[in-house]
């Protein structure tokens, strides 16, 4: 284990390039959660829809998503693909991440649609709605905010999946933190800096998910 002195030396002679390898974590995370919410949402009304063979679709997308590691999406989309056009190193994370959180992301949004009172949907019908006009205006809002306890986890999860974009040599915060291991041959002094990165950015994303959950609070009252 590294001394505190050292640790603390460390810590501040490589500070830029780790804030800048947290801020692309970031805005991995951000990109590929608000995409996930997109297929989230579209599979999650998919499986509650009244067409079997839709619901099958998103049944088989969440199976697939569930049942196959994180980093073989992403290493199918980042060298499969590559064959048929050029994807960047971001955008095939950021992607694949959503690909992945989605199928988490929809079985929430599925739970939360359907834990609304059956009986909003048919008062709306009865005052001459349309099926989708009354999830957009009435189911879908209250869906959203019993949604956003696990969406923030969510988000949470997917900035610690992030990670896993180091194996495709983009220099997020994992990556910088080997390289820098192992280039200064004092791995362990640079994994507990990146795990204190990690930290401060999990505890702020939970402060900030928690300070919108008391204004949807408060907006309830």
């Amino acid at each position: 284990m590294p001394s505190f002195s050292h640790f603390l030396h460390t810590f501040i002679s490589s500070k830029n390039l780790f804030i800048d390898a947290a801020l692309l974590t970031l805005k991995l995370t951000v990109v590929s959660i608000l995409i996930g919410i997109l297929f989230g949402l579209f599979f999650a009304l998919l499986k509650i829809s009244r067409i079997k063979v839709l619901e099958y679709i998103s049944n088989a997308y969440v199976f697939l998503v569930r049942g196959t590691p994180l980093i073989v999406q992403i290493f199918i989309l980042y060298f499969g693909f590559s064959g048929i056009f050029l994807i960047p190193d971001f955008w095939a994370a950021a992607l694949a991440l959503a690909f992945h959180n989605g199928a988490y992301i929809a079985e929430i949004f599925r739970g939360t649609i359907q834990s609304i009172d059956k009986g909003q949907m048919e008062a709306a019908r009865s005052l001459g709605m349309t099926r989708i006009l009354a999830m957009r205006r009435i189911i879908l809002p209250q869906a959203f905010k019993r949604a956003l306890p696990p969406l923030g986890n969510q988000f949470i999860i997917g900035l610690k999946d992030s990670s896993l974009a180091a194996f495709i040599s983009m220099n997020e915060l994992f990556n910088v933190s080997t390289t820098l291991g192992s280039n200064n041959f004092d791995e362990m002094t640079y994994l507990l800096i990146v795990a204190v990165y990690y930290l401060v950015l999990v505890a702020v994303l939970t402060m900030l998910v928690s300070m919108f959950e008391k204004r949807l609070a408060v907006s309830d009252r």
